[in-house]
């Protein structure tokens, strides 16, 4: 953690602005939310705004626009490109998940496009398949703007905070009983980040069984 703010704190400030808004604005916009780190962008931001290396409210502004426009942009290619981009062959691997997102936004509607944020794969994919359903763009994009606040200030601000707890802890205990701590946390995250993989890649294995034409 220490190595980590030392990097950040490294960095000029408007580098710090930038690099965090393109990140979230690329997982938004369109499937690149598979290898874009767009949420841990978002609360790196607020660790370094925790050291007062930024603001935290631009943080907060910058990272809430960059996924609305983000989201807009996703939308607006699901709506001219969308079928023939859901059908591209390098998404047979996440056919199982697609169909999920489909049906969920279906039965959900706009709350789908509100709910798609908090989930990784519904919110790299949710913007196109709104775009492509053809939502009308203004209830897409009151839903959109609403998750994409509720989101950016969230893990911006969890960030600040555990930017903040970290410096207390270091101070109370000691640095290394705080990067203890921390390294307890993040091993928690990976473990449970690797059994939502496990559990996706069973759905995917049970989705390909059940659509296999050559089975029974």
């Amino acid at each position: 953690m220490n190595s980590v703010l030392h990097r950040i704190l490294d960095v000029a400030p408007v580098w710090v602005y930038l690099v965090v808004t393109a990140l979230v604005f690329a997982e938004d916009a369109i499937f690149v939310g598979f290898v874009i780190p767009g949420e841990t962008a978002a609360v790196l931001g607020g660790v370094a705004a925790s050291q007062g290396h930024v603001l935290l409210w631009a943080m907060i502004a910058v990272v809430i626009a960059a996924a609305i426009v983000g989201d807009s942009v996703g939308y607006e290619v699901g709506k001219h490109v969308g079928p023939r981009l859901l059908g591209a062959s390098i998404l047979d691997r996440h056919r199982g998940r697609l169909d999920r997102a489909q049906d969920f936004l279906a039965r959900r509607g706009g709350w789908a496009v509100f709910l798609g944020r908090f989930t990784a794969f519904f919110r790299a994919v949710m913007p196109a398949l709104a775009g492509t359903s053809r939502m009308p763009y203004r209830r897409f994009l009151a839903f959109n703007a609403v998750g994409g606040i509720v989101w950016g200030a969230t893990f911006v601000t969890l960030g600040f905070v555990a930017g903040q707890s970290y410096e207390a802890v270091a101070k109370t205990v000691g640095r290394g009983m705080a990067i203890a701590v921390v390294a307890i946390i993040v091993i928690a995250l990976i473990v449970w980040k690797v059994r939502e993989r496990r559990h996706d890649r069973t759905l995917e294995v049970e989705y390909q069984a059940a659509h296999d034409p050559d089975r029974g």
